[in-house]
């Protein structure tokens, strides 16, 4: 490994931290300007006007900390801003917001969550709306449709040229999770029938060229996918070659149709920077770039990890509490149900926990080891469902698998547990029920956890979706019946 000059490795290392110092300076100087602004407006109201001083807090004027934040602020990426929005509470987020250049707004929009997006665009008016959608690109605007007014979209559609207007409706029909929906129009095309030198004197009448641009798609006259030609075998040939000499066959060609996880696969295996878009014709639409990837991804993961607990929904933090009751209180209400079933169960055995108050104690082991077990069941079934790995032909073995797994642990674990019991309370029978109450309730996890997803696969669903709840309930209730029905059998 190489190693870095001093000041290379420090300034690599504090790299990470300066963007969050940023957002913190930015948060202080918010909330003094708020302080400043709080204490001028009430020495107005209670001081009389000949009296008023010009400055106030150590010198610092309204004006010049107001001043002061705008500028901190909009030096800041759009992306950067987007994150500090999303972690202040509403009054302050609205304040700041106000704040923001207009020009930034459009990218801004663009980069935070769905929940906070809503937020600002209830305060800007249709005309705030038009000119910040106009300063993005059109894949861009697709994006953002949905949380628009249809008056603002309506706006927008006219004040477009007619070739990104007809880019902007394309866009706007495909699902959130096809790769239509990923695809920006701002590839670069080339015949094969001209030469690199041609190429050269092209791509040099761009004032920039588009971002993510690895790769030059050479197309036919039709505009059909062809090939592609790489910046660096561009650059390492003689400039009186044909591109059709040395153009390549493209590792990837996405249908603008297909799945986005697909195409996310497909930057994975082959490490892509950028990918060719077409229709079924062959005919190149657009493209799909390693950061449009990165961002669907964050975006799946996040909501995959909200499903899990039972969220239907991306949750703004700083969400009035209605909203926030309405986007948990389903689950909360399953989750209820079924922790009511669990006391049923155990009421059921009421006499017999009474005889033996050891089971007492015993009975959350169960339950609760079941609980992980089946959870790391699920997650597993379900991470492997969004990267395609599960299949019909190969269910059965990983029952299977799965169920194999849970009796050794069970077999482990349980006999560690059943060496506790007998230790504490000196019954060899009550250690004996301990192992295999352990094991058959691991086994039920891990027969749940792969159920569970796929049925709501087979419906049509989305796997993670309350599938910690799901497998909760299962294991509770089963673990309490299995465990207190064998010390029923073998212990009274």
């Amino acid at each position: 490994m190489p190693i870095l000059p001093e000041e290379l490795r420090s300034s690599k290392n504090e790299a990470p931290d300066h963007g969050q110092r940023a957002l913190a300076e930015i948060t202080a100087l918010l909330r003094r300007h708020l302080l400043i602004e709080g204490l001028a407006r009430e020495q107005i109201e209670e001081t009389p006007l000949d009296e008023l001083q010009t400055s106030l807090l150590e010198g610092v004027t309204v004006q010049h900390s107001l001043a002061e934040l705008r500028e901190q602020l909009n030096a800041l990426h759009p992306a950067d801003i987007a994150s500090l929005l999303e972690t202040l509470p509403l009054n302050e987020r609205l304040y700041l917001w106000d704040l923001v250049r207009a020009d930034h707004e459009g990218e801004i929009l663009v980069e935070v969550s769905d929940a906070v997006r809503g937020s600002l665009i209830s305060t800007m008016d249709t005309e705030e709306l038009v000119a910040a959608a106009e300063t993005l690109p059109t894949d861009e605007i697709a994006a953002l449709a949905p949380d628009l007014p249809q008056e603002v979209i309506d706006d927008v559609f006219e004040g477009l040229p007619i070739e990104e207007r007809e880019h902007l409706r394309a866009a706007m029909s495909f699902e959130d999770d096809m790769v239509g929906a990923l695809m920006d129009f701002e590839e670069v095309q080339v015949r094969p029938d001209v030469s690199l030198e041609v190429v050269f004197r092209y791509l040099r009448r761009f004032d920039e060229l588009p971002t993510q641009t690895d790769q030059v798609f050479v197309v036919d006259r039709g505009e059909k996918l062809l090939g592609v030609l790489p910046i660096q075998v561009l650059l390492v040939n003689d400039e009186d070659k044909l591109v059709g000499d040395v153009m390549q066959p493209p590792p990837v060609v996405l249908l603008q149709h297909e799945k986005a996880d697909e195409a996310a696969a497909a930057f994975e295996r082959y490490d892509l920077v950028s990918a060719p878009v077409t229709d079924t014709n062959g005919k190149l639409v657009g493209r799909v770039t390693v950061d449009e990837i990165l961002d669907f991804i964050r975006e799946h993961a996040g909501e995959e990890a909200l499903a899990h607990a039972g969220l239907n929904e991306e949750e703004d933090v700083f969400a009035s509490v209605w909203k926030s009751f309405q986007n948990r209180w389903q689950w909360l209400a399953i989750n209820l149900v079924t922790a009511f079933i669990a006391s049923r169960v155990i009421d059921v055995f009421s006499n017999t926990i009474a005889g033996l108050v050891a089971l007492a104690a015993l009975m959350p082991i169960v339950a609760g080891v079941g609980g992980n077990s089946g959870n790391q069941t699920i997650t597993m079934i379900v991470r492997s469902f969004a990267l395609g790995q599960i299949t019909t032909e190969n269910a059965r073995q990983l029952f299977r698998k799965e169920l194999l797994v849970s009796l050794l642990n069970g077999l482990i674990w349980g006999g560690v547990m059943g060496v506790v019991a007998f230790l504490l309370y000196h019954d060899l029978a009550l250690g004996g029920v301990m192992v295999l109450a352990m094991t058959l309730n691991m086994l039920l996890a891990a027969f749940m956890g792969v159920l569970i997803p796929m049925i709501r696969v087979k419906l049509g669903r989305d796997p993670a979706l309350g599938s910690s709840v799901l497998i909760t309930a299962c294991t509770d209730s089963g673990g309490f019946f299995i465990f207190l029905g064998l010390a029923t059998l073998f212990l009274t």
